[in-house]
């Protein structure tokens, strides 16, 4: 485990998101003696999502030491290109390559397996998931974030603000990744309706039977249209709070809610791994918060770590306590939000960073 996260850092780095993503430039040309290099999943860096923020943390890595420290990285638009990015970089002499995403955990193993002197760190992925197979290979950081913990809160959230008692989430792909957010707002549900006497009821998931609805097909989570479907189907069922976990299939999703608010429908939503209100701004009114992952601290940190000699690999687990596992700010529903109801959600977080409350879920980090 690694050292703990201070929350300054999480607010440099997103200043970082909202400033330095906008236009990534492939390579940085400087003088710097360390490369890092990142190869994308194929939702790509524009994906608003954890590939975009990854991207954020290796800018920050490079902000923070610019003599040292310059950042490039080559996109992926299908999983044929996971190994060939990867041997790309070794070619490059990378001082770490940072691979996003769960799917791209066999092709960096395989790599990390043939190179033992070549840093990796990945996002999403480790050992202790179906990700990574035993035996461990001491030369990738593992960055993964225990999401069951804000997600919960996410859940507690969206059950007391649905006015129409039926709330809704969906995934990209049934990824461990995925599904432990997915338990987490189940559990948060279940625990909101115990509390108050409701009867809230979840679409697209269950955590007990761990079935539920996916986009699916080759492109998981980058496909629009289908995140539109799907959020549409749950608004036609009543559901007038709904969660996506699939990346940029969210912002067809976002497109769907704006759309029924519109029409006098008067729903909303939440965004799943960054601050939706910074990396989707025009969708801002829409999102009561974000079920966020502190992506981009723990990516610089990983690079940093290679570039100053003090990796080790390894695991990396974020939570409420270090930052690694965020329930954002809301924005424009700061006055929205009953003060009762944040004052619970405080408690709540308290009591899971202290361990009093354990919530539920099948897909340990």
């Amino acid at each position: 485990m690694r050292s703990v996260v201070k929350a300054g850092a999480v607010l440099s780095v997103l200043a970082v998101i909202a400033t330095g993503c906008a236009k990534p430039a492939a390579t940085t040309k400087t003088a710097a003696k360390f490369l890092g290099c990142m190869v994308t999943d194929i939702g790509g860096i524009h994906d608003k999502s954890f590939n975009q923020s990854s991207w954020a943390g290796m800018q920050a890595a490079m902000a923070a030491e610019p003599s040292k420290v310059t950042v490039k990285f080559l996109p992926s638009t299908s999983s044929a290109d996971y190994a060939k990015n990867i041997s790309a970089f070794e070619r490059e002499h990378c001082g770490i390559i940072v691979t996003v995403g769960f799917l791209m955990g066999a092709a960096t193993e395989a790599a990390a397996k043939a190179s033992p002197t070549q840093k990796f760190a990945i996002v999403d992925c480790s050992y202790s998931s179906a990700c990574l197979p035993k035996p461990q290979v001491s030369n990738i950081d593992q960055l993964v974030f225990n999401t069951v913990q804000d997600a919960y809160l996410g859940g507690y959230l969206a059950a007391g603000m649905t006015k129409t008692g039926v709330v809704g989430t969906y995934g990209g792909a049934q990824f461990g990744t995925v599904t432990i957010y997915e338990d987490g707002f189940w559990d948060g549900v279940q625990a909101y309706n115990k509390a108050h006497h409701t009867h809230v009821k979840v679409l697209g998931w269950s955590e007990p039977t761990q079935k539920g609805i996916f986009v699916g097909g080759s492109n998981p989570f980058g496909d629009q249209g289908a995140g539109a479907r799907i959020a549409n189907t749950f608004i036609n069922q009543g559901a007038d709070v709904i969660f996506p976990v699939a990346g940029g299939d969210g912002l067809g999703s976002a497109a769907a809610v704006k759309t029924a608010d519109a029409g006098g429908k008067h729903v909303s939503m939440f965004w799943v791994d960054t601050d939706g209100c910074v990396s989707a701004p025009q969708y801002c009114p829409y999102f009561i918060t974000s079920v966020e992952k502190g992506l981009a601290v723990a990516v610089r940190t990983a690079v940093l770590s290679a570039a100053n000699g003090t990796f080790h690999g390894g695991t990396y687990v974020g939570t409420l306590v270090n930052g690694g596992a965020i329930l954002a700010p809301f924005h424009d529903f700061a006055t929205k939000v009953p003060a009762s109801l944040q004052a619970e959600l405080r408690a709540l977080g308290a009591q899971i960073a202290a361990g009093k409350i354990v919530p539920a879920t099948k897909n340990p980090v």
